[in-house]
């Protein structure tokens, strides 16, 4: 029995050994797994991070190359640019002169040339013409009178000579002869005043000119309050009536060229200015410049202009049109510093022809200057710039 038991523990002993020996193995194996997984995730988190910092150093290396140019400065005619409402120079209301009454006709509308003197509108006479006539006959009556006491002045003085006219009688005869001769200038100067007065029922243009409105019909009762019936441009000459800020304001004078441009118009009409404010306005710190403009049918008083003033000449910066930009704080430029970086430069625009832009001021014309692309830029990019020659 005793041998019997020895079998049995030295059995169980073996069977115990072969369990803990798979327990190791299995362990080992975990182990072993879990050691090749965190290798694997090292390796590849690595790996990331060197391609992103290739990546990285890879757009680092690519700088764009942009096209530059340095403008330098030149001598210009300088010119200042203005915005303003067109108007007649010499706008003139022609009214009714004389007593006034029912207009009967209307001889020109708005937009007709007419000449100094030309009539305009009749007003009924039919009344004063009948007054005419009156003072007419009290002429011819007066002139009969008149010749009537110059005959018998004459009789008495061929009596006095034979004595039958004493001369108290020859003095009397002579008053009533002058009185008479009153009489007639009298009733002459009363017709002549009736015939001005029939005259100035014509209403008669007062100069040469472009009729710009018409305020009467035919039917419609005037009279010496009524308003205009018309408005009258002389000669038919418009202005531009522009507002200057004070510096530029001290740049014009009297006499000076300038170009006027109506909106919507694409004629541009040569004028000169015929007047300086000699005041600013204290609030806008703006003055009044009236350019003075030969009538042309695209001049509508009322409507707007654009004008250029060539007052004298500046030297200035002038870049091609694609070199300037604008956004909603105003125009501006990219220049090119000396670390070859960009930079924004906010400017002052000049003139704009087919020639280039003007830079009044925000750049000296000694700066580098992206000639193109600025708007795929931004400030403080490193850029590889190539000049191009002004």
């Amino acid at each position: 029995m005793n041998r019997e038991t020895s079998i049995y523990n030295s059995d169980t002993l073996v069977v115990v050994d072969r369990a803990r020996q798979r327990r190791l193995l299995i362990i080992a194996a975990a182990v072993l797994l879990a050691l090749i997984v965190g290798i694997t995730a090292l390796v590849m988190t690595r790996n990331a991070a060197q391609r992103q910092q290739a990546a990285a150093s890879a757009g680092a290396g690519q700088v764009p190359t942009v096209t530059i140019i340095v403008p330098g400065s030149s001598q210009m005619a300088r010119t200042i640019s203005a915005s303003g409402p067109l108007a007649a120079k010499r706008d003139q209301p022609i009214g009714i002169a004389g007593s006034g009454g029912r207009v009967i006709r209307v001889l020109v509308d708005a937009g007709t040339w007419v000449h100094a003197g030309q009539v305009l509108a009749v007003i009924d006479r039919s009344v004063q013409a009948q007054q005419f006539a009156q003072m007419a006959a009290q002429v011819d009556s007066a002139r009969a009178n008149a010749a009537l006491a110059q005959s018998n002045y004459e009789r008495a003085v061929a009596l006095q000579g034979r004595g039958f006219v004493s001369k108290a009688e020859i003095d009397s005869k002579k008053a009533t002869r002058d009185a008479a001769y009153a009489q007639v200038r009298v009733a002459q100067a009363q017709l002549s005043s009736m015939r001005a007065e029939i005259g100035r029922l014509n209403v008669v243009a007062p100069a040469s000119g472009l009729i710009l409105a018409r305020s009467v019909e035919v039917g419609q009762v005037v009279g010496a309050g009524s308003p205009a019936l018309f408005r009258l441009a002389e000669g038919g000459q418009m202005e531009m009536r522009a507002q200057l800020a004070q510096q530029d304001l001290a740049l014009v004078h009297v006499g000076i060229p300038a170009s006027v441009t109506p909106v919507g118009s694409g004629r541009t009409l040569s004028g000169q200015v015929w007047q300086v404010a000699p005041v600013i306005d204290p609030e806008s710190r703006l003055g009044d410049v009236r350019i003075a403009v030969p009538y042309d049918p695209s001049m509508r008083p009322g409507g707007f202009a654009e004008a250029k003033i060539t007052a004298g000449t500046t030297t200035a910066p002038m870049l091609p049109q694609s070199a300037v930009l604008s956004d909603d704080r105003g125009n501006y430029v990219y220049i090119i510093n000396a670390r070859n970086q960009v930079e924004r430069r906010d400017i002052k625009i000049g003139t704009v022809n087919d020639t280039g832009v003007t830079i009044a001021s925000g750049i000296s014309g000694n700066e580098a200057v992206v000639l193109s692309a600025g708007p795929f830029l931004n400030p403080g990019q490193k850029v590889s710039p190539k000049r191009q020659a002004a």
